[in-house]
């Protein structure tokens, strides 16, 4: 009977994550989808905008497999309380450890995946994602530009409103020309109209403004800028200089634990504290968050079985609560890295800490009764 038992739990929480990290999978990856559609809108291989896409997947399942467990296990076992079939269990002898032993082993597994994925896979390849996004850049420098976002180059941030791929016509142009130090703006261009002419070959382009207007700015308090028109305005910019020039620096969330690890020693060698600090603070961050299936379980059995609700949005809303709450305090530290007095790489453990503590005495309360 605990074989039966133990299938039935099991078939039904794999059924409910299969599904949950589909959703949320394609939930978290939706705006890079957006990005490969306009990558292809604008020319790109169609092979490299998809090779984007496959980098960045596995990060993204770093985290939605997590979630997807903790969804599965508020809506099975919430169901499970509801449909009191967890107390026929248990008067039949059945304790709470052996319902949830299939569980406890699929979510050993979910973590031991999620170890590998953040530890190693995750960062390399999305390290990968980065080249794609500069080979794109380099062999399709239109689509560099978007619509309402800002694109620097050198001392040059432009916007622009509209764009035509196919011809390279923009309109609603807006280009300032910061001063060498980037702390003032020297020129504010304006254009209704204009047109960006690119060489592939020498990797340059030229951007053709129509009847701008320039204002001149002599210091950051002139309260009289110059004010001139031209009927023409051209800016020329050597992008591929430009990201040839911008070597893809592996940063540490690029790098797998090897290279962590090795970059840590060097480091060290050198004394610098706030590097070793910012290292530590990357692994530990890895580690805490793979560890979210083992924390989730913990802490969102028990409250499933009390809640007793069979409504799929109480559980859908408390397990969005607290991925929310572990993910976010995990986080958090990211923001203190450079701060070594703080010690962030310690702070991370505060979240898994709590929920597994708190998760265990809350099942040894509940196998007690």
């Amino acid at each position: 009977m605990l074989k039966t038992l133990n299938f039935y739990v099991a078939k039904n929480f794999l059924f409910t994550f299969l599904m949950a990290m589909g959703v949320l999978t394609f939930g978290m990856t939706g705006a890079r989808l957006v990005k490969v559609f306009e990558y292809i809108s604008n020319g790109v291989n169609i092979s490299t905008a998809m090779l984007f896409m496959m980098y960045v997947l596995p990060i993204a399942l770093a985290f939605t497999i997590p979630w997807a467990a903790l969804v599965s296990i508020m809506l099975v076992f919430g169901r499970l309380s509801a449909d009191n079939e967890i107390t026929a269990m248990r008067a039949c002898g059945v304790s709470i450890l052996q319902i949830v032993a299939p569980i406890i082993m699929l979510t050993f597994a979910l973590t031991c995946l999620c170890l590998y994925l953040q530890l190693d896979v995750g960062p390399r390849y999305l390290g990968k994602a980065q080249v794609v996004v500069k080979s794109v850049a380099v062999d399709h420098p239109l689509a560099l530009f978007e619509p309402g976002i800002p694109i620097e180059f050198d001392n040059l941030s432009m916007y622009i409103d509209q764009k035509n791929p196919e011809t390279g016509e923009i309109k609603g142009i807006q280009v300032y020309n910061l001063s060498k130090d980037a702390k003032r703006i020297e020129q504010d261009v304006t254009a209704s109209s204009g047109k960006i002419v690119v060489d592939k070959v020498a990797q340059k382009m030229d951007i053709i403004l129509e009847n701008a207007t320039i204002i001149a700015y002599e210091n950051n308090n002139d309260e009289h800028p110059r004010r001139t028109f031209g009927k023409e305005m051209k800016f020329t910019l050597e992008y591929g200089k430009e990201f040839n020039r911008k070597r893809i620096a592996l940063r540490d969330k690029h790098l797998g634990y090897e290279g962590l690890y090795a970059r840590s020693i060097i480091e060290r060698k050198r004394n610098s504290t706030e590097r070793i600090c910012e290292i530590e603070t990357e692994l530990n961050q890895r580690v805490a968050l793979a560890l979210a299936p083992m924390a989730f379980l913990l802490l969102g059995l028990p409250m499933a079985i009390r809640t007793s609700r069979r409504e799929t949005s109480i559980g859908l809303f408390m397990s969005v609560l607290l991925a929310g709450l572990y993910f976010g305090s995990v986080l958090v530290s990211d923001s203190l890295k450079s701060t070594p007095w703080m010690f962030p790489q310690y702070i991370v453990w505060i979240p898994p800490a709590l929920y597994q503590i708190f998760g265990a005495i809350y099942i040894f309360r509940i196998a007690r009764r």
